[in-house]
């Protein structure tokens, strides 16, 4: 794992460590320097810490005017024992709704395990933004995650599912990912936004 780094074609548009309004802000990394970890496995330094003991992300990119960020993950997503959510909602959800980011894009093809608790951060995610035409969508969540987050009645938050596995967004830029996704959930009919 320690080579697999975060998206890094967008930087140019983008870095959270340049970012005034990011918990990220001022951040220093280390290309030769590994400390970051899941469980065994190292992790590369350009990887983002927040709390979580087994999952890490980067925020690849934030829109203040049309109100989206793009976060990537890597790890194991641990409700159970960590309190992932709590962690990511705490110290960089809640700056980014401050900031009136409303619509969120997850990367999630790097979360190799989901494991569930209570609901309460996710729904308290959701309320802040759902007035404001917001969502969270995730993409390319691996089955078995997916299963273990439909089983916890996460997708009363999150639209994640097989049509948001499909779209190759490494290639795009930041604002055609966005519209894709946007998109892709307007011709979703399990909710209405």
């Amino acid at each position: 794992m320690h080579d697999i780094e975060p998206h890094f074609q967008w930087r140019d548009n983008y870095r959270a460590e340049d970012d005034s309004a990011s918990p990220f802000f001022g951040r220093q990394y280390s290309e030769f320097s590994y400390s970051n970890r899941v469980y065994n496995y190292l992790l590369h330094p350009q990887w983002d810490e927040f709390g979580a003991e087994t999952l890490y992300l980067k925020v690849l990119f934030v829109d203040y005017e049309e109100h989206y960020a793009i976060i990537e993950f890597i790890g194991e997503w641990n409700d159970a024992l960590h309190n992932d959510s709590m962690h990511l909602k705490r110290e960089l959800i809640d700056y980014l709704v401050a900031e009136g980011i409303t619509q969120y894009i997850l990367i999630m093809e790097g979360v190799l395990n989901f494991h569930s608790d209570a609901d309460d951060y996710y729904d308290e995610w959701y309320q802040e933004i759902v007035d404001a035409k917001g969502w969270i969508a995730m993409l390319n969540v691996l089955d078995h995650v997916r299963d273990e987050m439909n089983d916890a009645g996460l997708d009363k938050y999150i639209r994640f599912g097989e049509h948001l596995n499909s779209l190759n967004w490494r290639p795009q830029k930041p604002r055609r990912v966005h519209e894709a996704i946007e998109g892709l959930l307007q011709t979703d009919t399990r909710r209405v936004y």
